[in-house]
């Protein structure tokens, strides 16, 4: 066995399983949830159209902006109820995947 690793078990479709756990697996980060009142940049583009601003209500299904990527035009909506909290971008901007376009509250 590696120094860099221990016995454990992992439980797959209830079946137990030994197997070796690296410092790295120990060490991962777990699994966090998406706060679905920020809204990220699923991929790289230009923001083409913001259809909101700073203190607008806003219900599920809107069109929050155009992003502009790989040559279409996708429309962000809300996922949400909500009120826009902050505008993280300009029309124009040119942004890369996971970045913050704006948040709501």
């Amino acid at each position: 066995m590696n120094k860099d690793t221990k016995p454990g078990y992992l439980n797959i479709d209830s079946g137990l399983y030994q197997t070796r756990i690296s410092k790295k697996f120990e060490n991962r980060k777990p699994y966090q949830p998406a706060d679905p009142k920020i809204i990220l940049s699923f991929i790289p583009g230009t923001v083409l159209e913001i259809y909101i601003i700073t203190g607008q209500d806003v219900k599920k299904g809107d069109i929050l902006m155009i992003l502009d990527a790989m040559k279409m035009k996708n429309k962000l909506k809300s996922a949400m109820d909500g009120r826009v909290k902050s505008i993280a971008v300009v029309k124009g901007a040119k942004v890369s995947k996971g970045t913050v376009l704006l948040e709501l509250e």
